[in-house]
């Protein structure tokens, strides 16, 4: 069972590592618009997966409010945040400041279940940590963007940590569901305040955005809230050392950029973080501390289980997440 939940932590960072062979290919479009249109066709997929899962469940108001939260900081603010850091530092800034979050969620995660945390999972994420600031290096920054990608960073770990909460009631599904719906409104909110002309999408632009959709979102946000479900926030979290080793090595495969000492030296490190962070836990406890996803969750039988989202060109991204996000 840990193997399925592992696999679907892999799988994620696979799919944010890669997603900027997508991304880049609609940098010109109205990222605002894209972003709407990209967790509108999310939350129809979503929401049609969840009316499988028997029985169903709806959301109290309190969970509605966080789930708001959720929206509005993992998906809203992260965005707008990104778009802002962009123009006042480069993207390995950015990447390397986001990846924190594998050692945030290894403090906060427990803190939030009202427990200590484990101090070899605090090890292994410091160890994944610096070895993604390795890989994504750094760069020219001003002010303004350092503290923006602070910002990016506290909505990328929110992503998940406002949302473990309601796995265990709701099912990775219908958290993912009702994120990206309420993200939505809260986006065509701030379209007039952007200045966008919105368009329509050409067909390229329109193939991105459905794959932006339906697999960046649905598959990775759903296959991430289940890791976390799973696994427990600290322990999951760590796996998000891997999507700048993942968009290292795609960009070796597509762009032939071959990465340099460093970056093979930082690689070394997040595969000794996650070592650790395999080892940290002993099935006894990881039962004991891990979000438990009932049986009537709304997963999709044929899904590993079952987030960070980002949008940028050269820093990884998921629409919610740089990647340095996601899940949320």
């Amino acid at each position: 069972m840990t193997r399925r939940y592992t696999a679907c932590c892999v799988l994620t960072c696979a799919i944010l590592g890669g997603s900027f062979i997508v991304s880049r290919s609609i940098v010109d479009y109205p990222i605002l618009t894209g972003q709407t249109l990209r967790y509108a066709l999310a939350a129809l997929a979503l929401f049609a997966l969840a009316g499988r899962g028997r029985p169903r469940v709806h959301p109290s108001g309190r969970e509605l409010a966080r789930l708001a939260l959720v929206a509005a900081t993992g998906l809203v603010a992260f965005n707008v945040l990104l778009l802002f850091a962009l123009r006042h530092a480069d993207p390995a800034v950015i990447a390397t400041i986001v990846g924190v979050s594998p050692l945030l969620l290894a403090l906060l995660g427990p803190v939030q279940e009202r427990r200590r945390p484990a101090p070899r999972l605090l090890g292994a994420a410091a160890v994944a940590v610096a070895g993604a600031a390795l890989v994504s290096g750094f760069g020219a920054h001003d002010a303004a963007g350092l503290a923006a990608a602070v910002g990016v960073l506290g909505c990328e770990t929110a992503f998940s940590l406002l949302a473990a909460p309601l796995l265990p009631r709701l099912g990775p599904v219908r958290v993912s569901a009702w994120s990206t719906a309420l993200a939505v409104p809260l986006l065509l909110l701030l379209l007039p305040l952007s200045g966008e002309r919105p368009r329509l999408p050409d067909p390229s632009e329109a193939a991105a955005i459905a794959f932006l959709g339906l697999v960046l979102t649905v598959v990775a946000f759903v296959c991430w809230y289940s890791g976390v479900a799973g696994l427990g926030l600290e322990r999951a979290g760590v796996y998000l050392a891997l999507v700048p080793v993942v968009a290292l090595l795609t960009a070796a495969v597509v762009d032939g950029a071959w990465p340099g000492p460093a970056e093979v030296a930082g690689v070394a490190l997040v595969g000794a973080g996650l070592v650790l962070a395999a080892r940290g836990v002993s099935p006894g406890v990881l039962r004991r501390i891990a979000w438990q996803v009932p049986r009537s969750s709304s997963a999709p039988a044929a899904s590993p289980a079952s987030p960070g989202n980002s949008a940028s060109s050269s820093a990884s991204t998921t629409g919610a997440s740089t990647s340095a996000r996601t899940p949320t």
